[in-house]
């Protein structure tokens, strides 16, 4: 197979293409996988730390404290894919995501529309577009000739790098909205400078402001130009044979041999009938969550939510138990580096967190900054600090009693620092590989395959981030 650096120079191919092409063999030669990001990762904060004056001692009881911290989001993340899977690989969904597939007439068109639909998908759930885009992207590549499987995977990626956080699902929007899910040191600091003197900021005022909608716009637009131009010529593409990954129908229905004497028990296994009624166990405690449950119905839509959503989706979509248990064990694998790399994350997250290292960076910036100035450095600040704490809802609880206070002090909108913050939290994703790991799993590729792309589109993207939050503050009142 020839190598990325030989396969750029076939053809004219534009100046974007031949950039992204050369971010990839970079990545390709020089960028460690994800597991070796997360290693270096640790050594840099530990460093980072010591640096700044924190006791060695400390940081290393912060890093064992913060390792174990994310066991419930790891737990939930693996059930994501799993479950994600689970629903995709259904003759239903199957066949849904087999037609989309056939859409495109030729690579530039597939890699524009695998953007679009990441778009689309992640401004209504992240969760959701993260699996949904990759199995898509995955069919694609297999049915659309010489499409490049790099390209078309880091397509299913960016919607996470771009719009998410301004979505249906953007964490820290919906917290500051609720105020069970908002801790009340928040919501005293919202407070103090808000005319009706409430700790909360409705969704209005973050969300659906006129500003965040013309941002999603905006980049939505600019990402899809990209996308275009970044596509590689047809003699430039690397198919997934190149890569030596085979790629299988989306859906391929497997009867078991069956017994030619059945045993009683295989009744159970083959028929609908115990799958119907836990499912209407299951919509029933749903309904039941939506009515009663507290905060508005976003807020209900958590990732336990989503999971069980899954699970009694795939329950009805393979309809026979034993289709269930065996789509599952073909999903399990996928979440394999989830399971190894996320309390690695865990101990990044608690050298960060449960030190004076945040709050230092943060405090630095705040000092240097005026009205003007102080978005851009609060989605700057956002963006690094998401490269080593990529989990933007544990974050900002951490983050807002000094991100708000300040932006009260400094006269700038509450809500729209809210925005900001998400953006910044949002480009960081392009840079490293912590919200890559389910769709890598799932495509069969590594992160250096990808984050030529990735970093190509930050390079455009997140400057626009830092101009538009600039501007756009300046149109805002405040509190």
């Amino acid at each position: 197979m020839d190598t990325v650096d030989s396969i750029a120079t076939r053809g004219k191919g534009n100046l974007l293409s031949r950039i992204a092409l050369r971010f990839t063999a970079w990545t390709e030669k020089w960028m460690p996988d994800a597991f070796g990001f997360v290693l270096v990762g640790t050594l840099v904060i530990l460093a980072a730390g010591m640096l700044t004056g924190e006791g060695t001692a400390k940081l290393i009881d912060s890093w064992g404290k913060g390792f174990w911290s994310l066991i419930p989001f790891t737990l939930q993340m693996a059930m994501i894919i799993i479950g994600g899977y689970v629903v995709a690989t259904s003759r239903i969904l199957s066949r849904l995501i087999a037609w989309i597939a056939t859409l495109p007439g030729d690579a530039r068109q597939a890699v524009v529309m695998t953007a679009f639909i990441s778009m689309f998908t992640s401004y209504l759930n992240w969760a959701f577009s993260l699996i949904f885009t990759a199995i898509l992207a995955k069919e694609i590549a297999r049915v659309v000739d010489r499409v490049d499987y790099r390209t078309i995977s880091a397509m299913g990626f960016v919607g996470l790098g771009t719009v998410w956080a301004q979505g249906l699902s953007g964490s820290a929007a919906l917290q500051v909205a609720n105020g069970v899910s908002s801790p009340a040191a928040i919501q005293s600091v919202i407070a103090s400078a808000r005319p009706d003197h409430t700790g909360l900021i409705p969704l209005h005022e973050t969300l659906f402001l006129w500003q965040s909608v013309a941002c999603v716009g905006i980049l939505a637009v600019v990402v899809l130009i990209l996308a275009w131009f970044m596509a590689p010529t047809p003699e430039q593409a690397v198919t997934a044979e190149d890569l030596g990954i085979h790629l299988s129908p989306v859906y391929v229905e497997e009867e078991p041999a069956r017994q030619q004497k059945p045993r009683p028990g295989d009744f159970l296994e083959h028929s609908p009938v115990v799958t119907v009624l836990v499912v209407l166990v299951g919509m029933a405690y749903l309904v039941r969550h939506f009515h009663h449950g507290a905060g508005s119905v976003f807020d209900r839509l958590d990732l336990n939510t989503i999971n069980m959503i899954l699970i009694l989706l795939g329950l009805l979509l393979h309809w026979r138990p034993y289709r269930m248990a065996e789509a599952v064990k073909k999903a399990t694998p996928s979440a394999a580096s989830v399971l190894l790399q996320y309390p690695l994350y865990g101990g990044i997250f608690g050298m960060i967190v449960y030190t004076g290292l945040s709050e230092r960076i943060a405090h630095f910036l705040v000092h240097m900054a005026t009205g003007t100035l102080y978005p851009g450095m609060i989605a700057l600040y956002s963006f690094i600090l998401g490269i080593f704490v990529p989990s933007a809802g544990s974050k900002w609880v951490i983050e807002a009693p000094y991100v708000i206070g300040a932006a009260n002090l400094l006269h700038v909108n509450q809500g729209w620092m809210v925005v900001v913050y998400d953006l910044g939290e949002a480009s960081a994703n392009l840079v490293q590989p912590f919200w890559m790991l389910p769709i890598l799993a799932i495509l069969g590729l590594k992160a250096r395959d990808i984050m030529g792309y990735t970093f190509t589109f930050c390079l455009f993207c997140f400057p626009l981030v830092l101009i538009m939050v600039t501007l756009f503050a300046k149109t805002l009142p405040f509190p």
